[in-house]
This record gives C-alpha cells, structure tokens and sequence, in this order.
C-alpha cells in the first residue's frame, strides 16, 4: 500500500501518461518558439551612417522614416560624422565595421555629395549577405573587395519611397531610410528596382601600397576621428617585411617631410608628447603622438605619399 502511494504521487511525466507527455511536448513547441523569434527570419538590425552631423534633425527624421515603416527595427548609429562629402571616409568605416555584424544586417549610408545628379541609389547584397542600401558613387569599394557583392539592384520602386514627390536634395529622408526599413522588414529585396551588373558598380581608385627592394610606398589616407592619427593603406604583413622590430627607430618620409619614429607596440611605450609608429586595431600601419596629434604636430594633410625603406637601407 505505501509502494502504491508513492508510485501515485511520481509526477504524471515519468510514468509515461499521455497528460504527461502533452505537457512535455508543449514547454518543447514553446522553447523552440521561442528561439525561433529571437533568431528570426528577417534582419532585424540596421546600421545607420551619415556625414550629416547631428545639430539638426536630419538624423531623426530619417530614423523617424525607419521606425514608421518597422517600430520594431534596431537602428545603430554607426556615425554620422563622416567627413563631409568624404566617400574615402564612408568606405573605411563601412570596410572596418562590417565584419562584427551578422548576415541579414542591413546598412544603410548617406554620404551623397552628388545627390539629385544622375548618380544611382542601389541595394547590394554581399556574399556574407549583408546588405547595402546607398548611393553608387564607390561606398562599397573596400568591402566588395573583402567580402565580394553577390548582386545590385536600382532603387527604381516608388512604392518603397515615401512619396512621389522626392526632394532633390534628402534622398536620405526620401529613399535610403524607406527602403533600408522594407529591406530589414524581409520584404523581397530584388524588387526594389531593376538589377544591374556587379562590375558597373562605381569604385574609388585607391592606390595599392607598393613592396620593392628600396622598401615600401604607401599613402597616409585619413587621420583618426578627433585624436590626429596618422590612417594608412600599408598592411602590417607588408610593413613587417621590411625587417623592422619593435623598439627600433624607423626612418619614414610623409610627403617632403623626412624623420624617424620609434615602432612600438601601443601609445604608452613612449613619453608624452612623443611620437610613435604602430599597428592599429584594423591591421594597417600607423602614426601617432602619445597624447598629441601627428597630423597638427607635423603639418600633415592627407591623402599624402608615405615612403619606408628597408631596414638597413
């Protein structure tokens, strides 16, 4: 009698009733639910980046535009203090921040000095599928070259606009923000517009750093938000080849202006006020002064030629 009480009061589960085992399927239908709308089908973020600064309410209004199209989109600011009219800027930072993104992440890029011209508004989808909803005017050049552009389409679709009557000079407002939102909602991304090849996409003409037996060629492209930095096209598996340690002083020529730097591992491996070489966080050579600026302390405006000899030359 009391083996029998016990067995009763074992939960219906684990004597293998069907009650028991409905319950069991449920909470499983619910879990998996669960995970399922959090993974979700659709992208649910998009990246957002201007150079329209943020003392007015052009930013706003864009997410405005997104948020009314899909309330329940996230929207990252990537920055919206791109240089003005600096496609160079736009490319570096769209190249630098896409990869610590997921496939489905949308991004959408206002950087549109030519806007009202005939220049084209596209969406890209690369082949990590992530995808790009900007003007076509050399945006995508760094990442296609990394991650490779799977297809384009023209932004043609006034139904994916606000409107018909488009000003000629907020695209931003009036096509990219609608569309990034229809994009991120999941709806079908080719029929944007008509679809246009891969290889007439406009590309920035950037030049290649360049190895030889003198030592390297390069170009300082950018400097580095507010510190002054020196941002350069050189790899740092190409500056290593040129025989170079750490804690040696480096002999470098920037434009007409020759010195010679010490290579260290980070800013603080010199006094203040020094000056210091080194490999940023995206994997290119550098130039910096600890707590200063390089760029005001040596006169220093890019784009401008950088030349590095071999170590011993």
């Amino acid at each position: 009698m009391i083996a029998t009480e016990k067995t009763e009061r074992r939960p219906a589960c684990l004597l293998g009733s069907k009650g028991g085992l409905s319950i069991l399927l449920l909470a499983l239908m619910l879990v998996v639910s669960a995970v399922a709308g959090q993974s979700g089908k659709y992208p649910q973020t998009i990246v957002f980046m201007t150079d329209f600064g943020v003392v007015d309410d052009s930013v706003a209004i864009c997410r405005g535009v997104m948020y009314s199209i899909m309330p329940e989109v996230r929207i990252v600011d990537l920055t919206h203090q791109v240089t003005p009219f600096s496609i160079l800027d736009g490319a570096r930072f769209l190249y630098g921040a896409t990869p610590y993104y997921p496939a489905g992440t949308v991004f959408v890029v206002v950087i549109d000095p030519t806007v009202g011209s005939t220049r084209k508004a596209i969406v890209a989808k690369s082949k990590r599928g992530q995808y790009f909803v900007l003007p076509d005017n050399g945006l995508l050049t760094l990442v296609e070259q990394r991650d490779g552009i799977e297809g384009v389409h023209e932004i043609t679709n006034t139904d994916w606009m606000i409107g018909t009557k488009l000003s000629s000079t907020f695209h931003g407002r009036d096509i990219f923000s609608p569309v990034g939102a229809h994009v991120a909602h999941g709806e079908d991304w080719t029929t944007v517009g008509p679809e246009m090849p891969v290889a007439a996409l406009v590309r920035l003409q950037l030049k290649a750093a360049r190895l030889d037996d003198r030592g390297v060629t390069a170009e300082v492209i950018a400097t580095d938000g507010p510190f002054g930095n020196l941002v350069t096209n050189l790899d740092a598996e190409d500056f290593l080849q040129l025989g170079y340690a750490r804690g040696q002083d480096v002999p470098v020529k920037i434009g007409s202006k020759e010195m010679k730097i010490k290579f260290v591992r980070t800013f603080s491996d010199v006094a203040l006020g020094q000056s210091l070489l080194y490999i940023d966080s995206r994997g290119h050579f550098a130039m910096a002064v600890n707590q200063g600026s390089f760029a005001a302390t040596y006169g220093v405006k890019p784009p401008v030629e950088l030349f590095i000899p071999r170590a011993g030359k």
